[in-house]
């Protein structure tokens, strides 16, 4: 073969790829979104950041566990686990907000009661805090729904991406 035959037939390729790109996209994404446009709603980002904050802002240097608002300030007995309940409920609302199925908002209200249950417990609510970490777990439930109402877009994306990842590398081949 040639080299202007080789030339011809990755031009081809590169035409295929191209074409098939596009259709795929149109066809599973069907929405018009581009790639920047489709994310997690805000609803679930400002979740999964106080999340983060409440329980694990710090890491303790030396023992390696990571510890957050909720550890910290419910050390302060009853106000300081009242005022990281209301702060576990905004984690609820919000997936209230994005529209979490009613079974399971009572499995993430279900997980803030026991934190804060468990925080009124002198020492050992406060051990507990270390590990139990019902704020994440409440984000995961929501990450979990959401990836579950949105895998199709999300398997088209990642779809359309590695294609586009592919034609990058075929142009520098």
């Amino acid at each position: 073969m040639s080299q202007e035959d080789a030339k011809k037939q990755t031009n081809t390729v590169n035409t295929v790829k191209d074409e098939a790109m596009k259709e795929y996209s149109t066809q599973t994404l069907g929405n018009g979104l581009e790639d920047n446009d489709f994310r997690a709603p805000d609803a679930l980002l400002q979740a999964q950041q106080l999340a983060n904050l409440l329980d694990t802002a710090v890491k303790i240097p030396f023992i390696g566990i990571s510890v957050g608002l909720d550890f910290l300030i419910g050390m302060v007995p009853v106000i300081g686990d009242t005022a990281m309940l209301i702060a576990s409920l905004r984690i609820v609302q919000l997936g209230r907000k994005l529209g979490l199925p009613a079974p399971l908002q009572k499995r993430m209200l279900r997980n803030t009661i026991i934190d804060f249950g468990l925080g009124f417990i002198p020492l050992f609510g406060d051990l507990v805090d270390l590990f139990y970490k019902a704020n994440l777990k409440n984000v995961r439930i929501m990450e979990q729904w959401w990836i579950e109402q949105n895998k199709q877009q999300l398997d088209a994306l990642a779809k359309q991406k590695l294609l586009k990842w592919e034609q990058q590398q075929d142009s520098v081949i």
